[in-house]
């Protein structure tokens, strides 16, 4: 692979050099924002590679969430940003470099050591602030509020990369958002992380999964009861989720789930900005961002009549598609890293790397359940094989079984049409299911059914909730 030696990129680094007492590490990338140079504090910061190693190659991939890439590509500086590694926070400084035409050719970054005396006000002040935030986090950790940032968003395969970028353009309009994508892509913590990047971060976010709510229920979920507006109604007012998240975001998860008549009322309020609660005459004003999120094509539901095109429309501002795994090539590895260190210290135990061969199993995997999958699978390594690395046929042990599953027997002469029908229906449900590896919404997504209507056959049938 061919290393810039330009000149330019030698008087950066030998610049570095020259200050390196004043900084906490340093690093140096070209046009494709591949690593030039990283300094030895650098290293040490990002777990102590070797030079050799992290040389040509993407800088997400050394740094997953780097926003050198942004400067290239933009030409735009970064003079002062807060960057986390760890429990440490750094003040980095990221310029581009360019040539006597004025094209970018490259990127240089810098974290400033905090014993710099003119910069200790700053870090001091940045130290306050995060723990008077630590405080209001633990006093609210009982509220709605985003449990994801976009440091949770990994990946640095070029989909990725534009879902990253959108993400952060999400974050700084009100416009709706629509996430799209199969099922286990990541669309609720994408959700959280526009939410967590955005002016609402400090208001509630509101999540509801429009497929795991009975539908007679929806309207009172969504708007809000009156006092008394039904038997067995409270006394007091009940919000719904538009009300709670006033001022706030409010997450519709697979919204193509919703019935026709809540569509009508749904779209009135998002053109409106009001709410009429069930039993209720009167009118209240709600500011909700709308984020809404499907695993089904909403553009083919249109078509068929079985979703408003004006409702389209309106959540269709700014769709983002998250791409399944199968095409984020080269990711399995960033992700598997990820999990491991993460079940590991949800386990209480030692991290185990994943060897050569078991990553070469991950990505021969097509993974159906997406992230979500790979995340359990790390997870039942860690629950059901031991040894000091995840090897191969640990991987094997975890990854679901293609094999078919049992015949389900014929009905017996003489049934009549309604049990011959009703043991048709549980097959096909348990097939679902299997297919699914045991995923409800996905397995509601394949039978064309709600989740909730899925329950209800699976509770019915005896089937395994």
């Amino acid at each position: 692979m061919h290393i810039p030696t330009d000149d330019r990129f030698a008087a950066a680094r030998a610049l570095l050099l020259m200050v390196e007492e004043m900084i906490e590490g340093a690093t140096l990338v070209d046009r494709e924002s591949r690593i030039v140079w990283i300094s030895e504090g650098q290293l040490a910061l990002i777990g102590g590679p070797r030079l050799s190693d992290v040389v040509g190659q993407e800088i997400e991939r050394v740094i997953p969430h780097s926003r050198m890439r942004e400067v290239v590509e933009t030409g735009h500086p970064h003079p002062l940003d807060i960057i986390q590694y760890g429990d440490r926070s750094l003040l980095v400084t990221r310029l581009p470099l360019k040539d006597e035409k004025g094209e970018v050719i490259g990127c240089i970054a810098f974290a400033l050591k905090n014993s710099i005396p003119h910069l200790r006000p700053i870090a001091e002040r940045v130290q306050h602030l995060q723990t008077r935030l630590a405080r209001i986090e633990q006093a609210l950790s009982t509220t709605r509020t985003s449990r994801y940032n976009v440091e949770h968003i990994l990946g640095a395969s070029p989909a990725m990369r534009q879902v990253s970028r959108l993400l952060r353009r999400a974050a700084e309009v009100k416009s709706p958002v629509l996430l799209l994508g199969e099922t286990g892509t990541g669309k609720e913590m994408v959700a959280h992380a526009i939410h967590a990047a955005s002016n609402r971060v400090n208001r509630p976010f509101v999540a509801i999964n429009v497929a795991a709510v009975p539908e007679n229920l929806l309207e009172a979920e969504f708007f809000g009861v009156a006092p008394g507006a039904f038997t067995g109604a409270g006394r007091q007012p009940r919000p719904g989720k538009f009300q709670i998240a006033h001022e706030g975001t409010l997450f519709l998860d697979e919204i193509g789930d919703m019935p026709l008549p809540l569509q009508a009322k749904l779209l009135r309020t998002l053109q409106d900005g009001e709410v009429e609660p069930v039993g209720s005459n009167q009118l209240a004003r709600v500011d909700v961002r709308i984020i809404a999120a499907t695993s089904r094509a909403l553009a083919d539901m249109v078509r068929a009549g079985t979703f408003r095109q004006d409702l389209y429309y309106r959540l269709n501002v700014l769709p983002i598609r998250l791409p399944p795994l199968r095409e984020r090539a080269g990711d399995i590895e960033l992700l598997a890293r990820r999990f491991s260190e993460q079940t590991a210290a949800a386990f209480g135990m030692a991290l185990r790397p994943l060897t050569t061969a078991a990553l070469a199993r991950l990505g021969d995997h097509d993974w159906p359940g997406n992230v979500r999958e790979l995340a359990n699978v790390i997870e039942q390594v860690y629950a059901r094989t031991d040894g000091t690395r995840i090897e191969a046929e640990h991987v094997d042990e975890a990854l679901p079984s293609a094999s078919p599953g049992p015949l389900q027997p014929e009905p017996a002469p003489g049934s009549d049409l309604a049990s011959a029908v009703a043991g048709l229906e549980r097959s096909l449900i348990a097939d679902a299911l299997v297919q699914a590896g045991g995923n409800k919404r996905e397995a509601a997504r394949r039978l064309g059914v709600s989740r909730s209507n899925l329950y209800a056959k699976m509770q019915r049938y005896g089937l395994d909730l």
